[in-house]
């Protein structure tokens, strides 16, 4: 076989361009691989912190309830509900809690706590509310 040098060299020129354009699409490949990853990350952190303000909002109308087992009523004094309010405010982002006594129904009240996630803007309020029923005293 003769091979003419001048087509050899042609072929190996066309080679190596090729050989970058190959590098150049793993490293794009890999760019977008990353920031997809990273804009994983970032959801996964945003729903940690929503469950870790959930978690936090049920252990604080746990507490207010807690207080009325321990007052046996479903009316807090002055006292324990603006130190409740004041922890709720300062626990959860704008967060607010309230009492409410169920009317028509005896010793009930509705503990509802109301919050803003900062990740999903100002108008988006997570909300927790629950039933306390407190039994009759007995004598």
């Amino acid at each position: 076989m003769n091979f003419h040098p001048f087509l050899t060299q042609k072929r190996r020129a066309v080679q190596q361009g090729a050989a970058l354009i190959e590098t150049l699409v793993a490293v794009l490949l890999f760019s977008i691989g990353v920031l997809g990853l990273l804009g994983l990350q970032t959801q996964a952190i945003g729903m940690a912190t929503e469950a870790d303000d959930r978690n936090r909002a049920a252990l604080l109308a746990d507490d207010a309830i807690a207080s009325m087992w321990q007052f046996n009523s479903i009316t807090l004094n002055a006292a324990t509900l603006k130190a409740w309010n004041d922890t709720v405010s300062e626990q959860l982002p704008n967060g607010i809690g309230t009492i409410t006594a169920v009317s028509g129904v005896n010793r009930t009240a509705d503990v509802v706590i109301t919050w803003n996630q900062p990740s999903r803007g100002s108008t988006d309020t997570s909300r927790l509310a629950t039933r306390v029923t407190l039994n009759a005293p007995e004598f």
